[in-house]
């Protein structure tokens, strides 16, 4: 390796990976303006122009091998005294990422551009590897803790940083529980591993849920700036990311086959651009009234009502003699139960005695606290209560309503004020935060599903 190429490693890390790719594959480097973008933030850390950073990338996009597996090599040729902590979903991954970046630090083509680095003999776990001069790099999983171990130094130059990859599993994503697991995790354990206020914190992720990790630390959940880096697999003009990993068509056909998975992983934006399952451009809407053979009222009941919780909806639906659903109207709002009663009862009120239709039943979940409000509209109101079950779940009863949108039997009320709160939640559903708008639609159009002549004859 001539003396340039050398010093262009030191101080270049793309130009490093390229050469170690080429050392350990036997192949040259398939270069895209993105790994320089990438390279070039990271090298940003190394000279303190930032702190925090998010990127957020498709997978298999060389993500891990640019900003974990090179990058902590790249660091410690050039601060031996470094202290790293790596962290992802799973401590397997995390593992064998230092591990592989400690192949690195032992192979020939590392030593040819910054000598030896000297690995001390007592520390060849796989998950925790030491260097002579004091550095140290340690992996763990999202769920792990990180006792005795910091990241970062004392001293205002580069000391080293943690860094997270793809801290959710995608499998888990949608679920409330362990997505807000790995943020108290972040919350808790990592944050407090920084050796100093200057130590980097690096989050490298494909976006999986409006509310991951990368959505609350975007949205001030820690209270920092963070620096975004954000890499769709499609840009503003339509072109691909990397022709070479997909073409337009190959990204369009994933896309088609699963909206959710490629508005989230492939462009970053978890609520997907031209709708998922509901898709505007699919959206009717009336100005005047047809002729109701009956109206429903339908009411979904909210557990609590703080800040994070969901809603309590309650929509009024008409139905023609021609299997049409019209949304008549919506109230929506978090309130305790002798509240909620009395909402739902002035709702009643407000729409029984309208002409067109009869106003037959409230049809409220019989579950938490719908049971509640369910016994207590019985004993008190003079209302018809129905109670229904909801035997599936959320995207199973999506995908049954979705073919009476797409088919134009359903309708909203154009110009209404609830569709400043239902259209967006339906645009982002499953993704969103809120979906209480979009079960009880399910439940009004679930209605067109019945063939029993009590309703339609």
């Amino acid at each position: 390796m001539q003396i340039n190429d050398i010093v262009n490693c030191r101080t270049d890390l793309l130009t490093f990976s390229k050469a170690i790719f080429k050392s350990r594959k036997g192949i040259d480097w398939v270069e895209n303006l993105h790994h320089k973008v990438i390279c070039e933030h990271l090298e940003r850390v190394v000279i303190g122009d930032i702190k925090r950073l998010i990127i957020n990338i498709p997978p298999r996009y060389s993500k891990t091998e640019l900003a974990v597996i090179n990058f902590i090599a790249w660091c410690i040729g050039n601060y031996p005294d470094s202290e790293f902590i790596h962290a992802s979903y799973s401590k397997r991954l995390a593992t064998n990422n230092t591990w592989n970046a400690r192949a690195i630090v032992e192979g020939e083509t590392f030593e040819e551009i910054f000598g030896e680095i000297g690995l001390r003999n007592d520390s060849n776990a796989k998950d925790e590897w030491r260097t002579n001069a004091g550095g140290c790099v340690y992996a763990t999983g999202a769920d792990g803790t990180i006792t005795g171990y910091g990241a970062g130094g004392m001293s205002t130059n580069f000391k080293g940083a943690i860094i997270i990859d793809d801290p959710h599993k995608a499998g888990e994503a949608n679920s409330d529980t362990m997505r807000n697991n790995v943020i108290d995790w972040f919350s808790t354990t990592i944050e407090s591993r920084t050796n100093s206020k200057d130590t980097p914190i690096i989050l490298i992720m494909q976006r999986l849920h409006e509310e991951d990790l990368s959505g609350f630390l975007l949205n001030g959940g820690n209270g920092e700036d963070w620096t975004h880096l954000n890499i769709p697999a499609i840009d503003d003009d339509g072109l691909p990311l990397w022709e070479y990993k997909h073409s337009i068509e190959d990204l369009r056909r994933i896309e088609s086959a699963n909206p959710y998975v490629f508005a989230g992983q492939y462009m970053q934006t978890p609520a997907p651009k031209g709708g998922g399952l509901y898709k505007q451009d699919r959206f009717k809407y009336y100005t005047i009234e047809p002729q109701f053979k009956y109206r429903l009222m339908f009411a979904d009941t909210a557990m609590k009502t703080k800040e994070a919780n969901d809603y309590s909806v309650l929509q009024v639906w008409g139905y023609t003699a021609n299997k049409d659903a019209y949304l008549i109207d919506q109230l929506r709002g978090k309130w305790e139960a002798p509240e909620l009663k009395q909402m739902t009862t002035s709702f009643w009120e407000k729409h029984k005695n309208l002409s067109n239709g009869r106003l037959r039943n409230l049809c409220v979940e019989d579950k938490a606290s719908g049971t509640g409000l369910i016994q207590s509209l019985q004993r008190e109101n003079n209302i018809t209560v129905k109670a229904i079950q909801r035997n599936n779940d959320k995207i199973t009863r999506a995908y049954d309503a979705v073919p009476y949108m797409a088919s134009g039997r359903v309708y909203f009320r154009d110009g209404a004020d609830y569709l400043s709160d239902l259209i967006p939640e339906l645009l982002v559903f499953p993704n969103g935060k809120h979906d209480d708008q979009v079960d009880v639609l399910n439940d009004g159009i679930s209605e067109l599903e019945k063939k029993s002549s009590s309703f339609f004859g």
